[in-house]
């Protein structure tokens, strides 16, 4: 794919939901990624002069893309958009790769904490709540469907600066986790890899995304990663001088595959002691309550955004530092009241829903910006919502398991930076599977 000096290429596309096909022009293309997955390169649309985001991946002709079918079934303002998909022939006749053509977000949420971390601060706690808050909210989405994204870590966190929006990305390793049905353990980026996982566990659930989830918050908080570690044993250390050493019980539940327990007894580091002084207690909970080695211990997302670190977002009147606006926050959609309704009663300030009069009235959402949910606060217990993605079976088998290690690939943002702290950890190198 090539379009320089203003050349346009034009190409038939299908539209990311439907299956009508257009055809689409683009031209300004440059490369912005790549990794074992393949390229995303920035483009501008020719019709709309539109930015967009277009990630090229090779198609194994034997399988559908399993990215490509859930993005398709995916709906969300915290997710980033699928607008068109399409195919184009490789140099060989035998190579054919999916473009998929997103929404284009400037930044990550990697890169923003990075600037704070090379100034020597520390990421300002609105935005962490902010930031945390809207990915709760996207993998309550994504989990009511049984699809685990499997790859959560910061560059996956796309932010526009201007409006506080943040939007997940990179469903290359997603998959609908069907109960009973192995999955590979050899998924999700090193230093965000849920203790299960790293046990070799095979029958794992969505709350793999909640523990990473819990480490990209321990990061905001510490300015660098919490459980850093240049292989699976060197990370699991990392995680048992945090939360001591798990018991017999606590690794069953994680893999009861699981044989070998010859660990050191160690005690757990309170958690108080591993952030900085004047770290707000809530967040210290938080955390506490996300990074559990039991994994139905862990906080869902939805009962994450009910947690007091969050009471801030639901208080009139916030907003950010320079005064703009919070992004919607509140404007819940129907599927998800319906896979939620008790819990996202709660979470709709009170502010917001005595303004409402009548059961099906629209709700503002207090930023500017009007979101349609309806008050049906309790009329909605009856609905629920059901996994509908395609499945794409993968198979994982072998012997009894050890410590589970990842192939790693490094990216140009990941190996920007090799600053150690004060116990000699290393900042992020990511892998992406492929």
């Amino acid at each position: 794919m090539s379009a320089k000096d203003g050349k346009v290429v034009t190409v038939v596309a299908t539209l990311g939901h439907g299956d009508k096909t257009q055809e689409i022009s683009y031209t300004d293309i440059k490369v912005i990624g790549n990794g074992s997955f393949g390229v995303v390169y920035q483009a501008c649309l020719c019709d709309t002069n539109e930015i967009v985001a277009v990630k090229k991946v090779l198609q194994d002709r034997r399988f559908k893309n399993r990215e490509l079918q859930i993005m398709r079934s995916l709906d969300h303002q915290n997710i980033v958009k699928l607008k068109y998909f399409f195919y184009v022939m490789g140099e060989r006749k035998e190579d054919v790769y999916l473009n998929l053509v997103l929404e284009f977000v400037p930044e990550t949420v990697y890169r923003v904490a990075r600037r704070y971390t090379r100034q020597k601060e520390t990421i300002p706690m609105i935005f962490a709540k902010l930031y945390m808050y809207q990915l709760f909210r996207s993998l309550a989405y994504i989990h009511s469907k049984g699809i685990c994204h499997r790859d959560i870590k910061p560059q996956n966190l796309l932010l526009d600066p201007s409006t506080g929006v943040l939007k997940l990305c990179d469903f290359g390793s997603a998959k609908v986790l069907i109960q009973g049905e192995p999955n590979v353990s050899y998924i999700c980026s090193r230093y965000y890899r849920a203790p299960e996982l790293i046990f070799g566990a095979v029958n794992y659930t969505c709350q793999i995304d909640v523990w990473s989830a819990g480490c990209v918050f321990a990061e905001l908080l510490l300015g660098q990663p919490i459980f850093p570690g240049e292989s699976g044993v060197d990370q699991l250390v990392e995680i048992i001088k945090v939360l001591g050493t798990p018991s017999h019980e606590q690794i069953r539940d994680m893999n009861p595959d699981y044989r070998e327990f010859k660990f050191p007894q160690i005690k757990a580091h309170p958690w108080p002691k591993v952030f900085r002084a004047h770290t707000s207690p809530e967040a210290i909970q938080l955390v506490a309550k996300l990074l559990d080695y039991t994994a139905t211990k862990r906080l869902r997302p939805l009962e994450a955004c009910l947690h007091p670190f969050f009471d801030e977002l639901r208080q009139e009147g916030v907003t950010l530092p320079d005064k703009t606006p919070l992004p919607p926050l509140f404007n819940f959609r129907s599927d998800e009241i319906q896979a939620n309704p008790e819990i996202i009663a709660k979470l709709i300030p009170t502010y917001l829903s005595s303004q409402v009069p009548g059961t099906d009235a629209p709700l503002e959402d207090g930023s500017g910006s009007g979101g349609g949910v309806g008050d049906r606060r309790s009329s909605l217990l009856e609905s629920v919502v059901t996994p509908s993605a395609t499945t794409v079976r993968e198979t994982a088998t072998g012997p009894t398991p050890q410590i589970s290690e990842v192939p790693l690939s490094t990216t140009e943002e990941n190996a920007a930076t090799r600053s150690r702290h004060s116990s000699g950890r290393r900042s992020p190198e990511t892998q992406q599977q492929s």
